[in-house]
């Protein structure tokens, strides 16, 4: 099972920019979680603080004890081991082919033998459903290849909590489902922490468990999925709508007179409705039911009364979820 990863007061600047301030989450163990935000808000730096390749100026990132920001560098780099990262790009070495690519891990990390890397980038490969292309350049592959090789590289040390980067970034929406069916499938196997930073709305609605989003230099909010969809504050309700109305401006934050003129035009607010609520999707037949479903009922039922109303009413009358694990 994923390990909780326990987000405390985290703030990050570089020199006199401050990226966010007092970042407190907590990653459920075995859940997918989404980070939202419009371009800009930190949500990349935010990935590298949680696996200790940036280091904040306070807070603190707890992963079975060890603190991310100021433990030992031994313990950090121990538990690093514990992380898959899917970068953006994919990052995949070109000179390389992809069963190469997806192997480099093993053979820079442990002393298993040829026969033993072989088998498990094969798992992997198969896992992500590149089987036949293993032998293939990154150029000579599509980008949502790319992205899957890429997935399956972060997969070979079989990490128990998996970081993705924007992975529908350059893909099409159809390559873009793929992409979320796939996150829930590995899941489904895997039963993996998993935090997915994205702008997509569809991964946003579909894939996760938890959600939340930055802006503004602060996390707006994070919490099971139906808060957020239900949210009527405004920013998450114009980026969920899409719309130019409300908060968001073309570099970031829009400033006051700018805002005082749209809620002028629009007495009742900015207008934005919170977006429907869709079903998770669930994993693809013939695999296992999803661990974290069972787990996240009842972690969300427990806290059901601490809600607000419409996030209540949505867990308890919305669409059915995905189908409920076994204890």
């Amino acid at each position: 099972m994923g390990i909780e990863v326990v987000v405390e007061d985290l703030t990050k600047s570089f020199g006199k920019q401050n990226i966010w301030q007092d970042v407190t989450l907590t990653l459920p163990a075995g859940e997918v979680s989404v980070m939202l935000g419009p371009s800009g808000t930190g949500k990349t730096v935010f990935l590298k603080s949680l696996i200790g390749l940036l280091k904040p100026e306070r807070g603190r990132v707890l992963i079975n004890g060890v603190d991310m920001v100021s433990s030992p560098e031994r313990e950090i780099y121990e538990t690093r081991k514990l992380f898959g990262l899917m970068f953006q790009d994919g990052a995949l070495f070109g000179s390389m082919s992809l069963f190469d690519n997806i192997a480099f891990p093993l053979r820079e990390h442990t002393r298993k033998t040829e026969s033993e890397i072989r088998r498990i980038v094969m798992e992997r490969v198969d896992m992500v459903g590149l089987l036949g292309a293993e032998e293939k350049l990154p150029g000579e592959i599509s980008g949502g290849m790319r992205k899957r090789a890429g997935l399956a590289r972060a997969l070979v040390l079989d990490p128990q909590i998996i970081l993705c980067d924007e992975p529908d970034s350059g893909l099409d929406p159809v390559r873009t489902a793929f992409i979320s069916q796939l996150l829930i499938d590995l899941n489904a196997q895997i039963d993996a922490t998993m935090l997915i930073v994205t702008h997509n709305l569809d991964i946003a609605a579909t894939v996760p468990d938890n959600m939340g989003m930055l802006f503004c230099r602060n996390l707006v909010t994070f919490g099971p999925r139906e808060v957020l969809l239900t949210s009527e504050e405004p920013v998450v309700a114009q980026f969920l709508s899409g719309r130019r109305e409300g908060p968001i401006g073309m570099s970031e934050e829009k400033d006051a007179a700018t805002l005082a003129k749209e809620q002028l035009n629009s007495p009742a607010g900015y207008g934005l409705s919170p977006r429907p609520i869709v079903a998770q999707l669930e994993p693809s037949p013939g695999l296992p039911a999803r661990q974290a479903v069972l787990r996240r009922k009842l972690r969300v039922m427990a806290m059901l009364d601490q809600l607000p109303p419409a996030a209540r009413r949505a867990i308890e009358n919305g669409p059915a979820p995905v189908r409920e694990a076994t204890p």
